[in-house]
């Protein structure tokens, strides 16, 4: 998977006590149209249609740990696994994270798959966040 690319007003937000990255509901939706790093809020984004196994808003991300070592900070988030189911889902280039809980919905980060992809019936895509690294860690 490409690198995570942060979401510039995420830090600020951050700082300012919007996200509790251990218990929020952390949610990973698909859009076809290029992100920009300045986006602060779901709704600036164009998400792809709902149907055929994508729902509206993307799937919830399990956290798995969110903790501090030594004073550096790791997020962990479970694998999230997306299915085409009755018809395909697509086309999509990019998977991002939100918080849900957040009030508006606020972007956390995002992926680049490189071009845009269609699932054809049956077919799946896993967003595969790193159980070793996480995330994103914070030191």
């Amino acid at each position: 998977m490409a690198s995570f690319n942060k979401f510039q007003p995420f830090v600020e937000n951050l700082a300012e006590k919007v996200f509790n990255l251990g218990s929020d509901t952390l949610k990973v939706l698909l859009t076809n149209s290029a992100p920009a790093a300045a986006n602060g809020v779901k709704s600036d984004l164009t998400e792809i249609s709902a149907g055929s196994g994508y729902t509206a808003g993307g799937a919830t991300a399990s956290i798995s740990s969110s903790a501090q070592t030594s004073g550096t900070y790791k997020l962990v988030l479970g694998d999230v696994t997306i299915t085409a189911s009755g018809g395909s889902i697509g086309p999509f280039r990019y998977a991002v994270l939100y918080d849900d809980t957040a009030a508006s919905d606020q972007l956390i980060g995002f992926w680049d798959y490189g071009s845009s992809i269609t699932l054809a019936d049956g077919e799946s895509i896993t967003v595969d966040f790193d159980a070793s690294a996480g995330v994103l860690t914070i030191a």
